[in-house]
């Protein structure tokens, strides 16, 4: 298989190549009493989490190339230099060394679904016995999620150093997909070995933006740290090389969950459109938007401006903000940005996904000249993916927005053509 160069430059670009992951048994090895330490407000049914996640795959596969964690995950275990490095650092990091040679001698498939959907803890102690815990290594709840551990921006993968340590082995696993797959070419930025002197660093894919190659959008909040933001900006810098750059920085508020990442509340659309959660984007309020200005790889200006929008517009992006929950009334603009009615994606100019559940966000886009799509229609060749226009492709949502996020939030792009605004 011949490498892809990772190259990601805006939100919007026709998509060249996306990383997924399949919900699977990792999803259903959560009990209620595992919920909140895996991040979640309430467990899922597999199956039906499963046949909502074939409408996205089945759009994908229709308009791009898709790459699967799990197969990326057999090739990286294949070499045995890469296997012994992963292994090392996921059993060190999670207190499972003991477990080291057992995983080691694993067939590459079976290690890659144990790493993946949780590895049972072995009962020959007494301390082992009355453990609460039934894993060594706990399933990774939250993969299908694959926007949060990694991001491409430009040529670079940069690997996340999350918030939450229950998430840590997604960042170790995709900094091996890139580096040892053979799948990819491209520069790794690790944000792991970043330096701060709080050691207070932290970022997710879902608050990181690249609206234009010299434009950043990154959210503030409790998944993403003011050091972790400062550490991103000074490492991007070294690879940047001279010109001007612009970050604009969203504060969010650390409470409710659904505010968790800027991609909640803020996503591009098209050349023209974005959507916006109304009540924090464009209202006044204590969340600030702040201007970070880079001149030839050092910041130069920190400035606070109105709004996204605005800021991008003096940036020579002129862009409609369309709302989340449509424009009739707040409450509808809660309740569905809660089920993620901001978290769209866009395989490429003013084709996007969203779930069919939020109906007025949906009568947004349809009254703003998306045509409103079934993804099953495409998925079952009733609707040809090339031939369509603008449009708005629905995915059916009961149970996989309970995990908290959207069709953003399930997809890592890698190579994206270029947009002009």
């Amino acid at each position: 298989m011949d490498k892809l160069k990772l190259n990601v430059q805006s939100e919007i670009g026709k998509l060249n190549g996306v990383i997924l992951h399949n919900p699977g048994a990792e999803v259903e090895n959560m009990t209620p009493r595992d919920a909140q330490r895996a991040l979640y407000s309430d467990i899922l049914n597999l199956s039906i989490a499963q046949h909502e996640y074939e409408q996205l795959e089945g759009v994908l596969k229709k308009a791009t190339t898709v790459y699967k964690v799990h197969d990326l995950l057999v090739m990286v275990l294949d070499d045995l230099k890469e296997r012994e490095s992963l292994l090392r650092k996921i059993c060190a990091n999670e207190g499972a060394l003991d477990y080291y040679d057992d995983l080691f001698q694993m067939n590459s498939d079976n290690l890659a679904s144990a790493l993946i959907e949780g590895l049972p803890a072995r009962i020959d102690t007494l301390t082992a016995y009355l453990n609460d815990d039934y894993y060594i290594l706990f399933p990774l709840y939250n993969f299908y999620f694959t926007r949060d551990a990694s991001v491409t921006i430009g040529n670079n993968a940069l690997i996340c150093k999350m918030a939450n340590k229950v998430r840590m082995r997604e960042s170790l696993i995709m900094e091996a997909i890139f580096r040892g797959s053979g799948a990819f070419e491209c520069n790794v930025l690790n944000a792991h070995t970043f330096n701060s002197p709080s050691g207070d660093i932290h970022m997710e894919g879902g608050d990181i933006l690249i609206v234009r190659d010299d434009i950043l959008l990154i959210g503030n909040g409790c998944r993403t740290s003011t050091h972790g933001i400062d550490a991103l900006i000074q490492n991007l810098c070294k690879t940047s090389g001279e010109g001007r750059k612009h970050v604009i920085v969203q504060q969010l508020p650390s409470t409710p969950e659904s505010f968790i990442h800027l991609d909640m509340v803020f996503t591009m659309l098209d050349v023209d459109k974005c959507m916006v959660f109304e009540p924090l984007i464009m209202h006044d309020n204590q969340y600030q938007t702040v201007h970070i200005q880079i001149d030839n790889g050092k910041v130069s200006n920190i400035s606070r401006v109105s709004d996204i929008p605005t800021a991008l517009r003096k940036l020579g992006i002129d862009l409609k903000p369309l709302k989340c929950g449509g424009i009739e009334d707040e409450w509808y603009q809660e309740r569905e940005q809660w089920h993620s009615g901001a978290n769209s994606f866009a395989i490429e100019p003013g084709k996007v996904l969203a779930y069919a559940r939020n109906i007025h966000t949906i009568n947004e886009l349809n009254k703003n000249g998306f045509d409103v799509v079934p993804a099953w229609d495409i998925v079952n060749g009733k609707r040809d993916y090339a031939s369509l226009g603008k449009c708005v492709i629905t995915i059916e949502g009961s149970e996989l927005p309970r995990g908290g996020g959207g069709a953003r939030c399930m997809t890592m792009p890698v190579s994206r053509n270029g947009v002009i605004y």
